[in-house]
């Protein structure tokens, strides 16, 4: 019986002071995991952007997935956030991992001006919150490490649409919160399953629904 080609998930390690990254621990928890019989892969990215897209293209390299589901965490938001679009351009507020914060630059130099994620968003979206996981359809990935990382990944994939992929920003984690009062933030179990079952939507979904319901800014 032919084995069918992986899930590629990645997070990132932790930055901006942080000990913790919870797109990390997600990533980690399911590494080798099952969704409806698929395997699930997982990589952890440096945030850096220097590094992060040569750590994704060895990762799609070993692997060559059939989905691939980026994570980033995003301290503010209180649900599971699906990004709708990737832009192409990086203006850091911060400086990355590796002390790097360019300003108003390209993701790719000669690269459309954006690429729209081919997950099924809305549908997963409207399965996570069915199932009780806030969950919502975002607008903006915004410019730093994340998106880079999601344009990245949408430029390489634009050459190979057999092979869908999109990025997903997850909140804090209780114990982060703590440390970052007035931050919302979820427990990792729940954010562990959101994404378990966003893969398995995705899986199920090869088109996506055509709804209103659950945008978020």
């Amino acid at each position: 019986m032919t084995r069918p080609a992986p899930i590629l998930l990645t997070g990132f390690e932790p930055f901006g002071g942080e000990p913790v990254n919870p797109s990390a621990r997600i990533a980690q928890a399911l590494d080798g995991a099952l969704v409806d019989g698929v395997p699930i892969a997982s990589r952890i990215l440096p945030c850096t952007f220097a590094a992060s897209l040569r750590e994704l293209d060895a990762a799609l390299h070993a692997h060559a997935p059939q989905i691939v589901l980026c994570l980033g965490q995003a301290a503010g938001r209180d649900g599971l956030s699906l990004e709708r679009i990737a832009i192409n351009v990086i203006d850091a507020r911060i400086a990355d991992n590796a002390g790097a914060q360019p300003i108003d630059e390209p993701v790719i130099g000669d690269g459309p001006a954006a690429y729209w994620s081919t997950l099924p968003i809305k549908a997963i979206s409207a399965g996570l919150r069915a199932a009780g996981i806030p969950c919502g359809v975002s607008q903006s990935a915004g410019t730093f490490v994340c998106n880079h990382v999601f344009y990245g990944l949408m430029h390489r994939l634009a050459a190979n649409p057999a092979v869908r992929g999109g990025f997903m920003h997850v909140p804090l984690m209780p114990e982060q919160a703590a440390r970052n009062p007035g931050h919302p933030s979820m427990p990792l179990e729940t954010m562990i399953e959101g994404v378990r079952h966003a893969l398995a939507l995705t899986l199920r979904h090869t088109t996506d629904l055509r709804t209103t319901g659950g945008a978020i800014a």
